[in-house]
């Protein structure tokens, strides 16, 4: 009997793998009246855990600062477990860069901001993300890179 070649493309767990909170300079920058300046960088990790079996994160750095100094620094990491199997080599990356971030990411958005309340701050909700222009901008930069 064949195997089985359809395609499968399965979400086997979604989970916070990492987190962190500073606020290196309470109490004392809770006592300034002015505006913070808020920081945030993104960035997006694919790794093969098993013969079709791919773990993707998508971490988020949040600082906020008035002048030089920091209010609070959130570090966080959230992950999910992907069963994909039987798709073209050429749809491994935009279903990595595109696809799995999208499903992540929302939870990710949820944390960061739960974490900053429970800190005591107003939540900080990071904005929507295109993962399609995102993942594009990157192959092209790599293309440019590599010429």
């Amino acid at each position: 009997m064949a195997e089985n070649q359809d395609p499968v493309f399965q979400i086997q767990r979604v989970y916070l793998k990492e987190a962190s909170l500073e606020q290196p300079n309470s109490p004392a920058i809770l006592l300034e009246q002015e505006q913070p300046s808020v920081d945030i960088q993104l960035g997006v990790e694919a790794t093969p855990v098993a013969e079709g079996v791919y773990e993707v994160s998508v971490t988020a750095t949040v600082q906020t600062k008035i002048k030089d100094k920091t209010v609070f620094l959130v570090e966080a990491k959230q992950a999910g477990i992907f069963e994909i199997r039987n798709l073209p080599q050429d749809q491994m990356g935009p279903i990595m860069g595109i696809a799995c971030p999208q499903i992540v990411y929302p939870y990710l958005r949820g944390n960061v901001a739960d974490l900053i309340v429970r800190a005591g701050f107003p939540p900080v909700h990071l904005a929507e993300i295109n993962f399609q222009a995102m993942y594009e901008q990157q192959q092209a930069q790599t293309a440019g890179g590599t010429q």
